[in-house]
C-alpha cells in the first residue's frame, strides 16, 4: 500500500474498554500520518461488567508494550489461572477450567487419552491433579511462568482480573501520549454519503462535525453507527442462550483474592465472582422468564462474600451478533458487534479479536470487498465458536429446575452436537486453526459437565502400562511440589504489583 492509497483518518465512536483498546492498538498508525480520533461523552455511562479475561489478553498488552506489573497495579488487578464452576452438575458439585495443558504428551499420544485409560483402571487421580494451573488455583498460589521448557513453571498460563473502568483510563492515557485525539461530546447525527451510503461524518451536540474515512462503532448495545445509521441487522441466539438480564454489584473483599474466577449456577442462571485487589466484582446473569429483577438482586446480595459497596445495577441484553461486523466503512467492536454472556470471560477477548483482525486487514481508499468479507467471515466464526462453548455448559448440566431442564433438552447447533458426539466416543477433540479455546479447555468443560468418553484412543494401548502409570505419577508429584513452593497469590501481588487505592473521582466514575 502506498502512502497516497492509505486512508488518512479513523474515527472511534465511544470510549470504554472497546474504544480505548482500539485507540491503543491504532495509535501506532499516527506515526504513519493517519489521524485517530475518539469521540465520547462523559454523560454516557460505561457498561463495564467484564473484569475477567482469558490468556490472549497478554498478547494484546505485549503488542502495546505494556508492563505487566505496572498495568496490574494501576487497574487493581490480580492473576487468573482459570474458572471454577460450582453447582452446575447439582448442589455441591464443582470443577475447574484451568488454563494451560493437562500433563505432557507421551510418544505423540495426548495426555488426556492416557489419563482416561489410567483413570478407568483406577491408576490415576482426578484430571485436575495433572494441571499446574488447577493445583495452584485451588491452593491460592501463583508464580510467574518460566521460559525454560524444562521447568514445571513453563506450564503456568495466566490471564487477569482487573477493573474495566481503570483499564479504559489506563489505555486512554497510553493512547493520548501516542497521538490519539479525544473529542468530548454527545453525537446527535450521523451523516451518510449519498453516493454509496458510507458514513461521512458524525455531528456533535455542540455543532462540531467530525469527518473520517474509517469509523469504529464502540457505542455499546445501542450500535449508533452499525445499526441505527446503517441498519445492519442482528442475528439472535436467545433460543440457545435464554438468559437476557444481569444485575451487578461490587462488594468488599473478605480474605485474600483468589487467582481464579468463580461461576456458581443459580435457580435461573449463574453468578460471577471476580476478585480484585480493592474489591470483588459480582453479578447474576439470569433469564427474566424465570426470575424477576427484584428476586435476582435479592439472590445476588444474599450470596456476596462481603458487604455491597454500591446499589445493584441492572442490564438487559439479547444474546447474538450483528449480521455484519464490518458494514461499508464501519467496523463494530465490543457490545455494538454482539453479546455473549461472560461465562467464559470472552467479552474483552472478542474486542481484542476484532481489533487484531482489523489491523491485519486495514483497508485502503479503494475499499475492496476482499478485506471486508474476510473480516466478517473471521468474526462470524469466532462468535460462533465462543457461542458453542458457552452453550455446552447449559446443554450438559444436571441441575433441577425449569430453566435447566429446558436447556438440557434443547436442540443445539449441529457444530456442537458433532463435537460432543466425537468426545463421547473416544475422547477426541479437533479444532480449527483459528479457534479460540484450546483442546484442554474443551476437555476440562466436557468432563467437568459430565460428558464422559466411552473409551480412549487405541494408540494408548500400544504404550507400556507400567511406564504410563509411573510417568503420570511423576507429573502429579512434580506439580504438587511445585505448587507448594509457589508464593501465595496475595503475597505475589503485594511484592510485584501492589495497587494503591484508586482516586475518589475514579471510584465514582466506575460506580
Amino acid at each position: 500500500m502506498s502512502a497516497r492509497d492509505s486512508i488518512s483518518s479513523i474515527v472511534i465512536v465511544g470510549g470504554g474498554t472497546a474504544g480505548w483498546m482500539a485507540a491503543g492498538a491504532l495509535s501506532r498508525l499516527t506515526r504513519a500520518g493517519i489521524s485517530v480520533t475518539l469521540v465520547e461523552s462523559d454523560a454516557i455511562g460505561i457498561v463495564g461488567v467484564g473484569e475477567a479475561t482469558i490468556p490472549p489478553i497478554r498478547t494484546f498488552n505485549a503488542m502495546l508494550g505494556i508492563d505487566e506489573n505496572d498495568f496490574l497495579a494501576r487497574t487493581q488487578g490480580s492473576m487468573k489461572l482459570g474458572i471454577e464452576f460450582v453447582d452446575w452438575m447439582g448442589p455441591g458439585s464443582r470443577y475447574m477450567h484451568p488454563f494451560g495443558e493437562f500433563g505432557f504428551d507421551i510418544e505423540g499420544v495426548r495426555f488426556h487419552q492416557i489419563w482416561q485409560k489410567l483413570h478407568a483402571l483406577g491408576m490415576a487421580g482426578g484430571l485436575e491433579e495433572y494441571s499446574l494451573c488447577a493445583t495452584a488455583a485451588h491452593r491460592n498460589r501463583y508464580a510467574a511462568p518460566s521460559s525454560d521448557p524444562a521447568s514445571p513453571l513453563s506450564s503456568v498460563v495466566q490471564a487477569y482480573h482487573f477493573d474495566a473502568s481503570l483499564y479504559a483510563a489506563y489505555l486512554r492515557a497510553y493512547s493520548e501520549r501516542r497521538g490519539v485525539v479525544r473529542r468530548e461530546g454527545r453525537i446527535t447525527d450521523v451523516e451518510l454519503r449519498g453516493t454509496d451510503g458510507f458514513i461521512e461524518a458524525v455531528k456533535l451536540e455542540s455543532g462540531e462535525r467530525i469527518e473520517g474515512e474509517l469509523f469504529l462503532d464502540c457505542s455499546g448495545f445501542r450500535g449508533l453507527l452499525i445499526e441505527e445509521a446503517l441498519h445492519t441487522g442482528y442475528e439472535e441466539w436467545s433460543h440457545w442462550l435464554p438468559c437476557d438480564r444481569a444485575v451487578a454489584v461490587p462488594s468488599a473483599n473478605v480474605g485474600e483474592p483468589t487467582p481464579y474466577t468463580r461461576a456458581t449456577a443459580r435457580e435461573a442462571g449463574w453468578q460471577w465472582r471476580i476478585p480484585l485487589q480493592h474489591r470483588t466484582g459480582n453479578g447474576y446473569v439470569y433469564s427474566s422468564a424465570h426470575l424477576s429483577d427484584d428476586e435476582a438482586a435479592a439472590t445476588l446480595l444474599a450470596n456476596l462474600d462481603g458487604p455491597a459497596l454500591a446499589d445493584p445495577r441492572h442490564l438487559r441484553f439479547t444474546t447474538g451478533r450483528r449480521k455484519l461486523s464490518w458494514n461499508r466503512n464501519c467496523v463494530a467492536l465490543g457490545l455494538s458487534s454482539g453479546f455473549l454472556e461472560p461465562l467464559e470471560s470472552t467479552s474483552i477477548h472478542l474486542i481484542q479479536a476484532g481489533i487484531t483482525r482489523l489491523l491485519a486487514l486495514l483497508p485502503d481508499r479503494g475499499w475492496g470487498d476482499a478485506e471486508r468479507d474476510t473480516y466478517n467471515d473471521l468474526m462470524r466464526r469466532q462468535y460462533e465458536q465462543v457461542r458453542d462453548f458457552v452453550i455446552l455448559h447449559y446443554k450438559a448440566n444436571a441441575r433441577p429446575g425449569e430453566l435447566w431442564r429446558h436447556v438440557r433438552e434443547m436442540e443445539v447447533p449441529e457444530s456442537l452436537t458433532r463435537r460432543m458426539a466425537l468426545f463421547r466416543n473416544r475422547g477426541r477433540i479437533f479444532r480449527h486453526d483459528d479457534e479460540l479455546f484450546a483442546e484442554a479447555s474443551w476437555i476440562a468443560v466436557l468432563r467437568g459437565q459430565g460428558v464422559t468418553p466411552q473409551g480412549w484412543d487405541p494408540l494408548v494401548d500400544a504404550l507400556d502400562l507400567d511406564q504410563l502409570r509411573a510417568m503420570a505419577e511423576r507429573i502429579r508429584t512434580v506439580f504438587a511440589r511445585t505448587t507448594e513452593a509457589m508464593p501465595r497469590h496475595s503475597d505475589y501481588l503485594a511484592r510485584h504489583c501492589p495497587a494503591a487505592p484508586p482516586a475518589p473521582a475514579v471510584v465514582a466514575a466506575a460506580r
